[in-house]
């Protein structure tokens, strides 16, 4: 219990001690003008209320994976509990403010065209392509699971077809709309749901007399996978997600102070970790501990673990929680998904977007590609997403240290977990079944040697690069 509960402190403090002094180091100005306001065009650039822009920051970055993530993640035992708050607090939501807030000062600017500004053009035509693909994938996957859970709950007439069809509509329709209209009068309250239902599940297995196992590093995986790097690529969402930066541009479009951005980018963040602790605690508690949560999730798959636990500790409301969280959230992760490749594209070929008939020129193709995804069985290329996922997160970090060099700034907030989350994105792809299959051993040496190595030259080459940097390009 005193490990859940003390996760559970370290978010929490982490927000009001740590985040406050990212703020400070950032170095916020409450008079400069926001983008919302700079380039304000009823589109994507609208100011808005800070609690729904809080609320729809949390579900662009949740999804299912502060769910899914966290239930497979706790195989691994209550280590991972260490990794949830730590990699939260000094981690992700790190990641995910400055991220956000690089953006505010680059007028919304998109996640590969800052990589570019700081980590050079060559990193910067990768990575267009590489986090285009990234979120088109994001929202195919996230079209074919909800569409299969609605089809198992309705008529046979209304089919996966149907569903996958309503579901693109619903995808094209918030990916060129503004802001405003479905995402934000709809996401506020998607984002109330998934906050209640964590704060009942919590509360269930607080009062209902569950057993949460104290801390221990010992390795409890059934399959006897390694806890490192695996555990820090299965938790990625409720710790640290490369996912995240590509969605924190569309909040920097529409927050009305530079002074809200620890609510929006590291509290939202925390908000996600402490969603992940619960269900964390909640799998390995209501099974008794991993072989009992291990069996179902062989049986029932993560969903059929959130259905049992909230039908339990919830009753029929909790049945209703569940579904929507399964459905709603990666419907609310896949709509954004493609509203971010939008934005990315028209910021690569500088193409302006405040016409309805623009914006369609640039979501027709990105819809084209991601409806012939779903005619096609890409489950080997998402295998790929997990490490693809945390190595986007490496490369946004180290383009945020390079941000903080140039500007004076303590750099190594954001250069400690690069350091860490290079080793461990590297160990991975050469361990991992979709990657080199090599001994963990040589594996995770190299990947500490690498890490070590781009480290070294940060040091020596980083203050000088930064300064050179041309912010006007």
């Amino acid at each position: 219990m005193y490990s859940f509960l003390g996760g559970i402190l370290v978010l929490i403090l982490g927000y009001f001690i740590y985040g406050k002094y990212i703020e400070k180091n950032f170095g916020v100005e409450e008079n400069r003008q926001t983008p919302a306001y700079e380039l304000q065009d009823g589109v994507d650039y609208v100011p808005m209320a800070t609690w729904k822009v809080f609320l729809i920051q949390l579900l662009n970055i949740a999804g299912l994976g502060p769910i899914f993530g966290a239930i497979q993640g706790v195989l691994f035992g209550p280590a991972a509990f260490i990794w949830i708050a730590l990699g939260s607090v000094f981690a992700g939501a790190v990641h995910d403010y400055l991220s956000g807030m690089i953006s505010v000062r680059h007028k919304g600017a998109s996640l590969s065209e800052i990589q570019g500004i700081y980590l050079g053009k060559k990193v910067q035509a990768v990575m267009r392509v590489f986090s285009i693909v990234l979120l088109v994938l994001v929202g195919v996957v996230f079209v074919t699971g909800p569409a299969k859970l609605i089809a198992s709950l309705t008529p046979d007439a209304l089919n996966l077809t149907f569903w996958v069809v309503v579901i693109f509509i619903y995808y094209f329709l918030a990916t060129i709309l503004p802001i405003d209209v479905l995402i934000g009068n709809l996401y506020p309250l998607f984002g109330i749901s998934l906050v209640i239902m964590a704060l009942g599940v919590g509360g269930g297995i607080l009062f209902g007399g569950y057993h949460i196992p104290e801390i221990t590093f010992t390795n409890m995986h059934p399959k006897n996978l390694p806890i490192w790097p695996i555990m820090f690529i299965t938790i990625a969402c409720g710790a640290i997600s490369g996912f995240h930066a590509t969605q924190s541009p569309l909040m920097a479009r529409c927050m009305k102070n530079e002074k809200l951005g620890r609510r929006v980018f590291y509290g939202a963040m925390i908000s996600e970790g402490l969603i992940a602790m619960v269900w964390a605690a909640a799998g390995i508690a209501f099974y008794n501990g991993v072989p009992g949560l291990a069996a179902v999730l062989a049986k029932a798959g993560p969903g059929g673990v959130v259905l049992e636990i909230t039908k339990s500790l919830l009753g029929p409301v909790g049945g209703v929680l569940a579904m929507l969280g399964v459905i709603a959230c990666p419907i609310t992760s896949g709509d954004t998904a493609f509203r971010g490749a939008r934005l990315m594209l028209g910021d690569m070929i500088r193409y302006k977007q405040d016409k309805v008939s623009k914006r369609l020129i640039l979501a027709a193709p990105l819809f084209a590609v991601g409806i012939g995804l779903t005619f096609i069985n890409f489950d080997i290329i998402w295998r790929y997403f997990a490490w693809a996922n945390q190595t986007l997160s490496v490369v946004t970090l180290w383009a945020a240290s390079v941000y903080l060099l140039k500007y004076k700034k303590n750099h190594w907030v954001s250069t400690i977990p690069a350091v860490f989350m290079t080793a461990v994105s590297v160990s991975y792809i050469l361990q991992a079944k979709e990657g080199l299959k090599l001994a963990g051993s040589i594996s995770n040496t190299a990947g500490i040697l690498v890490a070590l190595g781009l480290f070294g030259l940060f040091l020596s080459k980083g203050q000088s690069y930064a300064d050179n940097i041309d912010i006007s390009c």
